[in-house]
């Protein structure tokens, strides 16, 4: 019983540890972009695993930038590869990332912006692999200003 006192801060700290394991997001990728800049040609992918199929999952689109980014939006085609299929789905999106009232959307620490933006409402997935790709369709051929790109999956 004289042990139990000296065991008590590690038992707590195992069981904050395994709480902090149990957190929403199940996948979660950033691709850096070269110089800064996403090319039209650079289409970054996407992988991962679906293991629970019991609750529904929220897709997010993951995008840095500075506040030299030229535009309030961005059109991006977001093509997905389902489990047990080889077709693919696409789906082009508009995006915004600022507004007139209210300036960048994401969060901001100095200069750089972060945003995730929600795809959608939550659905549910079959089990199996997915790959999704993300391609930038603006008319700025390469997109400056842009630190970084990806993609999240996070259970509801």
């Amino acid at each position: 019983m004289k042990l139990f006192p000296r065991f008590l801060p590690a038992l707590l700290l195992v069981g904050m540890l395994s709480a902090c394991k149990q957190e929403l997001g199940v996948y979660e990728k950033t691709m850096p972009l070269p110089r800064h800049q996403w090319a039209a040609s650079f289409k970054p992918q996407f992988q991962f695993t679906i293991a629970d199929t019991t609750r529904p999952y929220q897709v997010f689109f993951i995008i840095r930038h500075t506040e030299k980014y030229n535009f309030n939006n961005i059109y991006i085609n977001l093509t997905a590869k389902l489990p047990g299929s080889d077709s693919l789905v696409s789906r082009r999106l508009d995006l915004p990332l600022a507004t007139n009232d209210q300036g960048w959307l994401g969060t901001g620490m100095d200069d750089i912006y972060e945003h995730r933006i929600a795809l959608g409402s939550p659905e549910n997935f079959r089990k199996g692999d997915y790959s999704f790709t993300i391609e930038q369709l603006m008319r700025e051929d390469p997109l400056d200003h842009v630190f970084d790109v990806g993609l999240r999956i996070e259970k509801q």
